[in-house]
């Protein structure tokens, strides 16, 4: 397992992140402190959460459940000086987290506060910004984005008095180090010239959805992490369990995100099953196991910070740290690059 310092900070996490948005709806608690249990013992030292999590689906009644197992793990165990720690703080439109209140210095020492709580720690080492509050074009949404109704002055100031709270966190040693989520290369820039500008903790991690179906990073938000000193972290690596294989043919495994999500996010389109297809032949062609080599395509990209899997079983865990050891060859990255030109972005 690799270990990688993000950005500017002290934090140097394994380039395996441990997900884990099933953790309260999928997984049990029990089941979940195995998850930990197994990647920790395998050298992982990564966990993100955060505080709206789990998901399928996002219920009122569930929010800051996967905090609260997390929180029931490091009382177990004390393991707590072994785990670099993120969550985040969800953004404008989530009605169960504050109304739906967007992210600002009012909103930001509270949440801390409530994540802290129920995690049962004293500091998070990774504070994350779940969305901008002026939009994303992430989830599917890139096909129709449109930022002309932006307000850029507004968008300077809100960061500006989001940088000044977290600073004051930051001096009050409840967090470590601060980055984005679903956010732009200019969103990315801005945030780190503002941080610059005022002395606020500067982003050293930007997490964003990326895989072999999922290449929107590969341009301008990969230039400006290089440029800015900030690591992505990819999220759905194996697009929603697509690259797995296990919804070819029509397939719908009981207990799967797609049976309980039936588009998975949007992600279910007519052309996405012929990607999969191929993908999964250069994985036949090359003996490899298309989960280790999807995971491990990921991790060799040069802006890459950690890969984040998520699991419902440990049996999928241990299937995902193959990937550790795993480097792809240049004749694997050539076709799987082929493979991208004949099937982009299929969702």
């Amino acid at each position: 397992m690799q270990k990688r310092k993000l950005g500017g900070s002290d934090l140097a996490v394994t380039d395996l992140c441990l997900g884990s948005m099933t953790w309260g709806t999928q997984n049990t608690a029990e089941e979940g402190h195995d998850q930990i249990d197994l990647a920790l013992d395998a050298g992982v030292n990564f966990i993100d959460t955060a505080e709206m999590y789990p998901v399928n689906p996002i219920r009122a009644e569930t929010i800051g459940r996967t905090e609260r197992i997390i929180g029931l793990w490091f009382e177990r165990d004390n393991r707590r000086a072994e785990v670099v720690l993120a969550t985040k703080h969800s953004g404008e439109g989530m009605a169960h987290a504050r109304d739906g209140a967007p992210i600002s210095a009012a909103t930001i020492p509270a949440a801390i506060e409530g994540s802290l709580r129920r995690l049962q720690t004293d500091y998070i080492d990774l504070y994350q910004f779940h969305w901008p509050n002026r939009g994303s074009y992430m989830f599917r949404k890139n096909w129709d984005f449109d930022p002309s109704d932006q307000n850029r002055a507004e968008t300077i100031a809100h960061m500006e008095d989001a940088l000044g709270a977290l600073q004051a966190e930051v001096k009050r040693g409840t967090i470590r180090a601060f980055g984005l989520s679903n956010e732009s290369a200019w969103g990315m820039s801005q945030w780190a010239h503002v941080a610059d500008r005022i002395g606020g903790p500067r982003p050293v991690s930007v997490q964003n959805e990326y895989s072999l179906l999922c290449r929107l990073a590969d341009t301008d938000v990969a230039e400006a992490c290089i440029n800015e000193n900030i690591d992505l972290f990819a999220f759905s690596p194996l697009a929603a369990g697509l690259l797995t294989g296990k919804y070819q043919g029509g397939a719908v495994p009981e207990g799967s995100r797609m049976a309980l999500n039936g588009d998975l996010g949007g992600r279910k389109t007519e052309r996405v099953f012929d990607a999969v297809d191929a993908y999964l032949q250069v994985a036949r062609d090359h003996d490899l196991d298309p989960v280790q080599m999807a995971l491990a395509w990921c991790r060799a990209r040069p802006f890459m910070g950690s890969v984040i899997f998520g699991a419902t079983s440990t049996a999928h865990v241990e299937r995902a740290l193959g990937a550790a050891d795993l480097t792809l060859s240049d004749e694997v990255n050539a076709a799987l690059n082929a493979v991208h030109k004949a099937h982009p972005m299929p969702y």
